[in-house]
């Protein structure tokens, strides 16, 4: 009989975070996912045929349904007696891992992806941090995505077991034949800047909408480009922000996009831009690499473990405007050193984060930590 393990995250739109490794898994494993019910779910495990269960989740802080949502999860790891369950995202690692304890799983892996106590403030801020420690506490292995959220993990004392950040960070890849560096020579005179991601305030948006409007005023061959989708119950941008994003001519949203129809946004760009106040290890900036756009991030985890000031993009301080707007200036007219800078994007993607690399340094490390049970 084949070692089975559960694979799960907090929302069914994660389930992309596997769903491409699932026909690597399969050949050694019993694969089951778990999430919150969604159609991404019904898709993958029809595509890939494997089973899916579904348990709701919210997302943040709810004591009454979390209690239930804890309660059916125990039932079904009852009942599945899985091997292991690996986590991501933070409220199914607080479940998963607590559930799977509680059950007497022997392997219980929590990946994270990201921190959110380190930007938060009092109350909160503590919620939050004994929640983090007390997935840690339940679970036997912790994956952080990357040196930063190691070092945060250990320098707040949410654990003092060992972390284990698998390769050079990431738990994706990069897909090196659909981000392939093939871009799109501008016909049309036009210097687009890209964001890629959640259009909301930790982003960064604020300051990226007010420094372009300021870059837009004194060239207005710019333009700003942003594919995501508004989230305007969780952390909405500032109404001022908002306004300029829907009345500017020289800035278009297009709503979330994927695919092939992704990549062309990307093939379009000449400059990729993400000023978030805090990551894990963001992909987008890896498919921007991948492309072969220079970017600019700011200085948090994960983006100043990819982006390297100067070489292959340039990193400015967390919610500085002026800084923003200097780094966007300079991408504009330094054509040597932007194409400079990209070129070296999409050596370092191909040599770190091919999605190859990144899927067996996991499958090497489930053989190892599965070895004693298989």
């Amino acid at each position: 009989m084949r070692c089975k393990i559960f694979r799960a995250c907090t929302v069914s739109m994660s389930i992309d975070f596997v769903a491409g490794m699932l026909p690597m898994l399969k050949e050694r494993y019993e694969v089951i996912l778990l999430s919150s019910p969604g159609p991404e779910m019904d898709v993958v495990t029809e595509k890939y045929g494997v089973r899916g269960i579904s348990i709701p989740m919210e997302r943040h802080i709810s004591l009454y349904h979390d209690i239930v949502s804890l309660w059916h999860l125990i039932q079904v790891l009852r009942k599945e007696k899985p091997m292991m369950v690996h986590s991501m995202t933070p409220k199914a690692g607080l479940l998963c891992m607590l559930g799977a304890w509680l059950t007497r799983v022997p392997v219980r892996v929590h990946t994270f992806t990201g921190l959110v106590f380190p930007t938060a403030k009092g109350v909160k801020r503590k919620i939050l941090m004994l929640t983090d420690w007390l997935t840690c506490a339940c679970a036997t292995h912790i994956i952080p995505e990357g040196e930063g959220v190691k070092n945060d993990l250990l320098n707040h004392g949410i654990t003092k077991k060992p972390l284990k950040v698998l390769g050079y960070g990431n738990v994706k890849g990069v897909d090196l034949h659909r981000f392939n560096g093939k871009r799109c020579d501008g016909k049309d005179g036009m210097f687009r800047f890209l964001f890629v991601g959640r259009i909301v305030k930790d982003k960064g948006i604020n300051e990226l909408i007010e420094a372009f409007v300021r870059l837009n005023q004194n060239y207005p061959q710019s333009k700003l480009v942003l594919v995501g989708p508004f989230e305007d119950n969780l952390d909405p941008v500032s109404e001022e922000a908002r306004k300029v994003i829907v009345g500017c001519s020289s800035i278009e949203s297009v709503g979330e996009k994927q695919g092939e129809e992704l990549v062309s946004y990307y093939a379009a760009a000449d400059c990729y831009v993400f000023p978030s106040y805090r990551e894990g290890f963001p992909n987008t900036i890896l498919e921007a690499g991948a492309m072969g756009l220079p970017c600019i991030v700011t200085d948090i985890n994960g983006s100043r473990e990819i982006i390297e000031d100067g070489k292959n993009g340039i990193v400015v301080p967390p919610k500085d405007t002026e800084a923003l707007y200097h780094a966007m200036e300079k991408m504009m007219t330094d054509s040597d050193g932007r194409n400079r800078m990209g070129g070296e994007a999409r050596k370092i993607v191909v040599e770190r984060y091919d999605q190859d690399f990144v899927r067996q340094c996991l499958l090497d490390y489930y053989d190892k930590i599965l070895k004693p049970y298989v």
